[in-house]
């Protein structure tokens, strides 16, 4: 833990201290981290560096006023002459009697020691400077070359942290989260006979060390880079497109924000009024699993202390909750959850248009559109074969999505395929169109998601949608 008794104590005396300045409710959270980096560039040592970070925020409530304020000055006389002038803010501040802590009957009551969402790698203590050189150095490949290219540059980073929350508020809710963090990229650039240069990027994370695979990393990161050379141009029009989990969060992310309680109650949502209505495809089914111990984005409660449940958001198709917090709870009378997501996760699924494909080939003997039963995983591959020809999208860049309307466009590069099979790469192309038909359009979810990140989002395949050159 590296919280210490005397932090805590002194987030206990702010708290005290605002309550006996007229303040009728007040939360305090604070956070603490040390995160170290060790940057390695063409083989060599090229930055390490160490951060540690600490803030302790206060929520203030008065009769309907409310406020939120922050510092990392934590020395108690400091402390006491913030809380005063925050104090003195709030009173000033307009009220609004739907600003008040949650209920008591929604604070998590089992988050007692900030371990038991099970982030905790013991090894950590032990890490070192030089164990962290040797992690980030274990990722060099450079004096590779094959087939018509070469490695000319390489940059690898690695890097560790320690994270701690310990959240109190005054109708007794004292909570506590602790993580560790292990990650490791590598980005690869190789160079054709001709000079040109293509690159391509790859990482690993988890809360424990042995989770990560730096060499494996690497050799990712090259293989990516050399598949990208050659690309060619790709005529604009409709296609089937195959997701890369990676960057799913791009096309799940709309869905996310939408959900927001807040954004609906001032109109700016494309899911408005769709609480209890099936809006999307009867294969999507989303799930927040912020209790799914272990894993990352668990945890067992949300900034405002309420306890965290594996919260139905979509069930084929149909919306069920939206994140309401407190606040937009009392504001407009929907049922409160949580205030955010924690662990979004897709259920797997497969149209019967793409079911069918697989078991003439051979890959499935039965059709079935929820793959609950069997031992079979619906793979990339599956889904390259299940869908025959379209276009496999690697990377998401830049564009945007409409939060009112769902419209949305989005640069992306992949590999165009055809019976199944991975052809030639391409670049910049343009995918434009709306959320809600998109993910109305779905041929399957795979369930080939990786561990390393907190968005559990697999592969996806889509009908029908626009590219551009």
């Amino acid at each position: 833990m590296i919280i210490t008794d005397e932090e805590r104590s002194l987030a206990k005396f702010g708290m005290e201290f605002a309550l006996s300045s007229g303040m009728s409710g007040v939360r305090v959270t604070l956070n603490k981290s040390i995160s170290d980096t060790c940057t390695m560039l063409d083989g060599e040592t090229d930055k390490v560096s160490h951060c540690a970070d600490r803030s302790l925020t206060f929520c203030l409530f008065a009769s309907g006023r409310y406020g939120t304020f922050s510092t990392n000055r934590l020395g108690k006389d400091a402390i006491g002459v913030f809380v005063e002038k925050a104090c003195e803010m709030v009173r000033i501040m307009e009220a609004d009697t739907c600003r008040t802590l949650p209920s008591p009957e929604r604070l998590a009551t089992d988050a007692k020691t900030g371990l038991e969402a099970g982030l905790w790698d013991r090894g950590y203590a032990n890490m070192s400077d030089a164990r962290r050189i040797e992690l980030a150095q274990s990722m060099t490949i450079l004096e590779r070359q094959g087939n018509g290219w070469e490695i000319v540059s390489q940059e690898n980073e690695y890097t560790d942290y320690i994270d701690e929350t310990y959240q109190i508020d005054s109708q007794g809710f004292e909570g506590q989260h602790f993580e560790t963090g292990f990650t490791c990229s590598s980005e690869v650039t190789v160079t054709d006979p001709k000079g040109h240069r293509f690159s391509s990027y790859w990482w690993d994370s988890s809360a424990f060390l042995n989770g990560i695979h730096p060499t494996e990393c690497a050799e990712t990161a090259l293989r990516k880079a050399v598949a990208s050379m050659g690309p060619e141009v790709i005529l604009g029009g409709n296609y089937r497109m195959v997701v890369d989990g990676n960057i799913g969060s791009r096309l799940l992310s709309p869905i996310i924000s939408a959900l927001n309680a807040s954004g609906i109650q001032q109109k700016m949502s494309f899911l408005c009024g769709s609480r209890g209505q099936r809006i999307f495809s009867k294969g999507l089914t989303l799930t927040d699993m912020a209790r799914e111990s272990g894993k990352a984005g668990a945890r067992l409660f949300d900034s405002e202390g309420v306890a965290t449940t594996n919260l139905p958001l979509i069930d084929e198709g149909v919306v069920r909750n939206y994140f309401v917090n407190t606040y937009m709870a009392n504001k407009t009378g929907e049922p409160p959850t949580v205030e955010d997501i924690s662990r979004p996760t897709l259920r797997r699924w497969a149209s019967e248009t793409l079911l069918e494909v697989l078991s003439e080939s051979g890959g499935y003997d039965r059709l079935t559109s929820d793959l609950e039963s069997g031992e079979k995983v619906l793979s990339l591959e599956d889904i390259l074969r299940g869908c025959g020809d379209g276009i496999y999208v690697t990377e998401i860049s830049g564009g945007n999505c409409n939060p009112v309307t769902g419209d949305y466009s989005f640069g992306v590069a992949g590999f165009r395929f055809k019976d199944g099979r991975l052809g030639r790469p391409f670049r910049e192309m343009l995918i434009t169109g709306n959320i809600l038909e998109l993910w109305n359009g779905m041929l399957a979810i795979g369930d080939d998601a990786r561990d390393c990140g907190r968005w559990r989002l697999p592969t996806t395949a889509f009908d029908g949608v626009s590219f551009s050159a």
